[in-house]
């Protein structure tokens, strides 16, 4: 699997300020069937979600499951 090089490049994006990862959450993780999303400490100490493996199939149970709707998933102009 291809290594995400940036957030901007990735179908699943994580909105920080709304991420739970740091109070133990981590339901987009655990839901994805590609187990492409981790959790990791940002600079300022906050945990946070991120696409580690840019391979998504646009199932959406990350972001249907997010309790906080902190994940977006892009889904391609041609796939929708």
């Amino acid at each position: 699997m291809p290594l995400a090089q940036t957030a901007t490049n990735v179908p699943v994006t994580i909105d920080d300020d709304k991420c739970i990862a740091d109070k133990g959450c981590t339901v987009c993780v655990d839901v994805c069937p590609l187990d492409v999303l981790r959790i990791t400490e940002t600079p300022g100490g906050k945990k946070t979600a991120f696409m580690k493996y840019d391979e998504c199939w646009y199932c959406m149970p990350c972001e249907s499951d997010c309790p906080t709707g902190a994940v977006t998933v892009t889904i391609p102009f041609l796939l929708k």
